[in-house]
């Protein structure tokens, strides 16, 4: 374990809750590949309280910058000063850097990591059908990636319509050739199935969509790092589906997000 002095730049991840992040432990790793002396801490921060805290983090001059997650990544968006073309047509925020001058930029990543992940793992986006339920900024970003990575059609389910017509809307806009409805919570003759909700995070959540309608033919795949074997992916590994966990998306994109953030190499 690196010992913390006055010289540790500082790094942080802003999440509510925070106690299931693996971010802490994989961007060590970076650290210590790249010889920083760094370290990154969970912040738990309630939405109420999350301006007031990003507006403290403007004047602590050995902050280089924060990942934001659930529930944070939307509003995190008005609450930089300036933000990269991608986060800005997602509408999230899910990595945030802190500069010079105390003013701070913001990109989003998660839709890069979470397609990069299924590369790793011999799954590729291009021709599928997807079922994508969500629509949070996690669940933006995936879209607009999956849709980048040419999928054959990107359906969308939330228990608000609204919110899923509304990254349709925006989508529609940028990859007109691709077909796209929000549907409703059945994942029936999909190729691909993803739950890109907090739901599965606590043992008491209810599942994310009606599981009876998965079969083995399918790859059912999670954003949730903790636990790694959600209820979902327990149901579909049972029916005999592939599954893929969530921490691959975080270890596709963390190298970027050590990058944005201005860790030497």
């Amino acid at each position: 374990m690196m010992e913390i002095t006055g010289h540790t730049r500082l790094y942080g991840i802003v999440a509510d809750p925070v106690a299931q992040v693996k971010t802490p432990q994989t961007m060590r790793k970076v650290f210590e590949k790249r010889g920083t002396d760094g370290v990154l801490v969970p912040m738990h921060v309630r939405s109420e309280h999350l301006a007031v805290f990003v507006q403290g983090l403007r004047g602590v001059m050995n902050f280089g910058g924060m990942i934001a997650t659930v529930p944070h990544k939307t509003a995190m968006l008005d609450l930089c000063d300036d933000v990269t073309p991608a986060a800005r047509l997602v509408g999230a925020v899910n990595i945030v850097r802190r500069n010079e001058d105390g003013t701070l930029s913001g990109d989003i990543l998660d839709g890069q990591g979470f397609v990069g992940g299924l590369r790793q793992h011999g799954i590729e986006p291009r021709g599928l059908s997807v079922f994508l339920c969500g629509a949070g900024g996690a669940a933006k970003a995936i879209a607009f990636a999956l849709a980048d990575a040419g999928v054959a059609r990107l359906d969308l389910y939330n228990r608000t319509q609204s919110k899923a017509q509304d990254i349709i809307t925006r989508l529609q806009g940028v990859y007109p050739s691709v077909p796209m409805s929000a549907v409703g919570a059945s994942p029936t003759g999909y190729d691909l199935v993803i739950n890109a909700t907090s739901l599965g995070m606590k043992s008491d959540d209810p599942m994310p969509f009606d599981v009876k309608g998965l079969s083995a033919q399918q790859t059912v795949a999670e954003i949730i790092m903790t636990p790694a074997l959600t209820p979902l992916l327990a149901a579909a590994r049972e029916m005999g589906c592939r599954i893929q966990y969530g921490l691959p998306m975080l270890e596709c994109q963390i190298e970027l997000m050590a990058d944005f953030m201005g860790v030497a190499k």
